[in-house]
């Protein structure tokens, strides 16, 4: 067994929300982490909006007597946070604290073990309904990396299969088509006449409260239709065993960056000035009061 001097820290890197409810429940599951496996250092913090900051996580760990760390997204998609704001805030901190070394996980989805607990957000509130009767409109966060908005297409379409869904579609809430309204429409013409829509968010938030407003809104505009709103996944045994799992993949070094349609890297159509470009922190309209710390410079993106 590890002593916790042999064993690198964890730090738990996540986006941040204007949410208080949101922030506290990131706070929860990193405590909760910490007190599950009390042999391992344990810290997170935020890029941005909440409390704490990234930089005081890491301070904490230096403070403990951690001289190394594997850090770890709390991220369901790989976007510009984790590709490009995360590393460039650790090699900050690399430089704030000499001496200290760390690695860099992969974001967390699609896992089964997280649509195993999407499965279930749509059964709280299916009651009996027939599966084969309802169609489930996944709603991602939304990005303007094709990549990202991909890994969210991807987790609708393994969400699909064998669960006896009449259909799942895709929509996301910021920054990227088809919106929720719009999804919601794709799915009625497709002929649905129950639908669940279904937050891909790890907590609770601003732009998942939005979710479920425009659901609601458009709900109340079709009388005629089930329209239903799930919850998000929140702090579930299978997402706290997830990110262990991504922690142990970190420290081994078994790290599988999703490299062959990152928009750095690879010349994707409308999207070609972007190869080779070092990344800018970026901006999300649809979050409010959503910026960046002034120390988020540009980096060459790696992975």
């Amino acid at each position: 067994m590890n002593t916790p001097s042999a064993q690198p820290a964890l730090l738990i890197a996540g986006h941040g929300t204007r949410d208080e409810g949101g922030a506290a429940a990131f706070r929860d599951f990193v405590a909760e982490l910490g007190a599950r496996n009390p042999q391992l250092p344990v810290a997170g913090g935020f890029i941005e909006l909440s409390p704490p900051p990234l930089g005081d996580a890491v301070t904490e760990l230096v403070e403990r007597g951690v001289k190394r760390f594997a850090a770890v997204p709390l991220m369901l998609v790989s976007a510009g946070h984790a590709k490009g704001d995360i590393p460039a805030a650790l090699t900050r901190e690399k430089e704030r604290h000499p001496g200290i070394s760390y690695t860099y996980g992969r974001p967390l989805g699609p896992h089964p073990a997280l649509l195993k607990v999407l499965e279930r957000r749509v059964d709280e509130v299916l009651g009996d309904t027939d599966r084969s009767e309802v169609t489930v409109l996944l709603v991602g966060r939304g990005s303007t990396d094709p990549d990202a908005n991909a890994e969210v297409y991807k987790a609708s379409r393994l969400f699909w299969e064998g669960r006896g869904y009449a259909g799942v579609e895709t929509a996301f809430v910021s920054l990227a088509a088809p919106d929720v309204p719009s999804g919601l429409d794709r799915c009625v013409k497709l002929g649905a006449g129950r639908i669940v829509v279904l937050p891909y968010f790890l907590f609770t938030g601003i732009l998942p409260d939005r979710v479920r407003q425009q659901t609601g809104k458009w709900a109340a505009a079709h009388p005629e239709l089930d329209v239903r709103s799930a919850e998000v996944i929140g702090a579930a045994e299978e997402l706290l065993d997830l990110v262990m799992e991504r922690y142990r993949e970190a420290v081994k070094g078994d790290l599988r960056m999703n490299c062959d349609s990152c928009v750095y890297r690879i010349a994707l159509p409308g999207f070609e000035d972007k190869v080779g470009l070092p990344q800018q922190p970026h901006f999300h309209p649809d979050d409010d009061g959503h910026h960046h710390h002034p120390h988020h410079g540009g980096h060459a993106h790696s992975h």
